[in-house]
Order: structure tokens, then C-alpha cells, then sequence
């Protein structure tokens, strides 16, 4: 059974090539969904697939790649929306 998280990510998250790494990452563990930045300078993401490897993207998420310094990590329980792969949204 699929599960979904909405995820908003603080700090140095911009610029820093977060949404290519979050890309990169969550192919690699298998989950689907997207990735943007806000305006207000968080990323958004949306990730879902199983409960494990959603858990493994958020552990993830919580370091960021090694230019990021992430502040803090808000998670909201979604509908799993049966996406077909990670994309990056603009």
C-alpha cells in the first residue's frame, strides 16, 4: 500500500542544486512525485511510494546534498497520487 508525504524543507535550499539532488535521490530509492522551490525560499516536495523507501527519501531530505544546510523538515500526510517518476516543477 502506497503512502504520500508532502514535504517543506527551511534553510540554504535554494540555489545550492537541492531539486537536481532530490531528483537524483529519489530515483535511486524508487519513490515518485515532484520537487519545487517557493518563493519564500523552502523547497516542496511531494513523495510518495512504499512506507519504507518514503522514510528513506525523508531521512534524506533532513541532511540535503553537501551545499545545503537544512533548518528544519514539516511533514503533512497526503493521498498517494500515482505518479510515473520524480520530476522537478518550476
Amino acid at each position: 500500500m502506497p503512502v504520500a508525504r508532502h514535504v517543506s524543507v527551511t534553510g540554504r535550499v535554494q540555489g545550492v542544486f537541492f531539486r537536481d539532488w532530490v531528483r537524483e535521490e529519489a530515483e535511486a530509492i524508487g519513490v515518485s512525485g515532484w520537487v519545487r522551490n517557493c518563493p519564500d525560499g523552502r523547497v516542496e516536495a511531494h513523495v510518495e511510494g512504499d512506507e519504507a523507501a518514503v522514510d528513506a527519501m525523508i531521512a534524506k531530505l533532513h541532511r540535503g546534498p553537501p551545499s545545503a544546510k537544512v533548518e528544519d523538515v514539516h511533514l503533512w500526510e497526503v493521498e498517494p497520487f500515482d505518479f510515473d517518476g520524480f520530476e522537478v516543477r518550476h
